[in-house]
């Protein structure tokens, strides 16, 4: 139970013990989903009533434009929470969709509710994770507004590669990447011509290796370097 990514991804901020950890194992395990590839998990405008958590595989969020054009505005990974503005918000403002197959734990409104009443530190974990949330979505706003594409993608790659290691899914920096050219344009706002040849430039380099849909980074220090990484905004080390 304790390998749960969301379990694993707050101990980076909160020692949890046992029973904490199975209070919310058992919440994580009331019932658990499987979906496709490209299968939409909350539509904009919905009324969502239960939270799912990313167990394995990949998500997205993204707005859609009236000409049909689309910005990925987030990456969705093992032990992220998809969306918890239902205790706020009347409807989505925004659509999730699987990128990869993905499995879900899916929790209902009033066992997420209790869950944060009967623990104080696993409220204020969740809150943490939001919080981070937040904060990545920040920096993927300084991503697109101010780096260039090659800059973009580095910044992007060792992002998802901490993110991914934080929930132990990235030995030795290799990692499944189910991305597509078409997704990593849509996330970083370039044109797929764009994203496949900054990819192919990062390949040449050195830095990384792509192969069916596996990502190996092969020079961490000079990724960051040209990304201008910082990973204070990912709060993995509080």
């Amino acid at each position: 139970m304790m390998f749960h990514p969301l379990i694993q991804k707050i101990s980076n901020f909160t020692q949890l013990d046992d029973g904490e950890r199975r209070v919310l194992h058992e919440v994580l395990s009331e019932r658990v989903r499987v979906f496709d590839p490209r299968h939409v998990l909350l539509q904009e405008g919905m009324s969502p009533q239960h939270v799912y958590v990313l167990i394995d595989g990949w998500a997205y969020r993204y707005k859609i434009l009236p000409d049909g054009r689309r910005q990925i505005t987030s990456f969705l990974l093992p032990g992220d929470l998809c969306d918890s503005h239902m205790f706020v918000l009347a409807a989505m403002d925004h659509s999730i969709a699987a990128l990869s197959s993905v499995t879900v734990s899916e929790v209902g409104r009033e066992s997420f509710v209790d869950l944060t009443t009967r623990s104080p530190k696993l409220a204020r974990a969740l809150w943490w994770d939001t919080l981070v949330s937040t904060s990545i979505q920040r920096e993927w706003t300084v991503n697109i507004g101010r780096r260039d594409a090659t800059e973009r993608m580095a910044h992007l790659i060792v992002e998802i590669m901490l993110r991914l290691q934080s929930v132990g899914r990235a030995g030795n920096g290799a990692f499944s990447f189910p991305v597509t050219q078409g997704e990593l344009a849509d996330a970083l706002g370039i044109t797929t011509v764009h994203a496949n040849r900054t990819l192919q430039s990062l390949r040449a380099a050195g830095l990384i290796l792509l192969e069916k849909r596996h990502l190996t980074v092969l020079d961490l220090s000079r990724l960051k370097q040209i990304a201008m990484f910082n990973q204070r905004y990912l709060h993995l080390d509080e």
